[in-house]
């Protein structure tokens, strides 16, 4: 690595001090800030031209943990839902009124208990995830960031293409949240599929 080093503010290609368009791209290297690929070094460059931050790519270890804190967060929100539903249901069969099977009401309930989960779910991780925050509870508390490839803040838009992504990601024995500890940015498949990085801040 060079002691002088520049990235694209565009595609992220290292480029030397003082060049005026990113050798890979064409793009003005003097506009917009972006942070470095993980582990650059970064010393002062040539004046005028700008330096990028270095921020590592958050790996598969931290997010797994940040999801874990997420999950835990969600199920103390959800728990008394469930529990109303529940609790009927369980002194029904205590009692052996439910020999000929569940009331009807279970059937009806049911559904709007699962469709309240996932709102709870999406609402929650795209509203955070596009507000300046920048990421959920969980990744907060571990100082990650979710960003654009270019390291903006996402739409809330984007953050709902990145959260029904995770359904994929959930596919195949979570293969696509696995991906995260191999891709060179660490990108898990909805990452890919919604254009985001996740960065430890």
């Amino acid at each position: 690595m060079p002691d002088h080093v520049i990235f694209c503010s565009k595609c992220g290609a290292q480029n030397a001090p003082g060049g005026a368009f990113c050798q890979d791209c064409g793009e003005n290297m003097a506009v917009g800030l972006t942070p470095s690929p993980a582990g650059a070094v970064i010393q002062p460059a040539t004046p005028g031209v700008p330096v990028y931050a270095a921020l590592p790519y958050a790996g598969f270890w931290i997010r797994l943990l940040a999801f874990m804190i997420d999950r835990i967060l969600l199920g103390i929100i959800f728990t008394p839902f469930t529990l109303v539903f529940m609790l009927p249901i369980m002194r029904s069969a205590i009692r052996g009124e439910m020999d000929e099977g569940p009331p009807d009401w279970v059937f009806t309930t049911l559904p709007l208990l699962i469709l309240a989960a996932i709102l709870l779910q999406w609402l929650y991780d795209a509203l955070l995830t596009s507000s300046t925050w920048q990421a959920t509870l969980g990744k907060r508390i571990l100082k990650l960031k979710v960003t654009d490839m270019e390291g903006n803040r996402i739409s809330f838009g984007r953050a709902t293409g990145r959260f029904f992504g995770k359904i994929l990601s959930g596919m195949m024995c979570n293969i696509g949240y696995i991906m995260a500890a191999f891709t060179e940015r660490k990108q898990a498949l909805h990452d890919m599929i919604a254009g985001t990085l996740v960065w430890k801040a």
